[in-house]
């Protein structure tokens, strides 16, 4: 009798399967963080304003 049973499978995706989609999560993080704070409309602006002094995000 074996310790390993059949039919388990591995979860873990390898790294070429991860990178494009942690890429892509970090681009789509700073350019919502950069559009969010660069953004000239007032409503934009009160709305985030809070959440941007909150991680040391100048908008003024």
């Amino acid at each position: 009798m074996t310790a390993l049973a059949h039919g388990k499978q591995d979860m873990a995706l390898p790294l070429s399967r991860r990178m494009p989609t942690a890429l892509a999560a970090i681009f789509l993080g700073t350019f919502l963080i950069l559009g969010v704070g660069l953004v000239q409309i007032e409503a934009v602006h009160n709305a985030a304003h809070d959440a941007r002094h909150g991680i040391s995000f100048p908008c003024h």
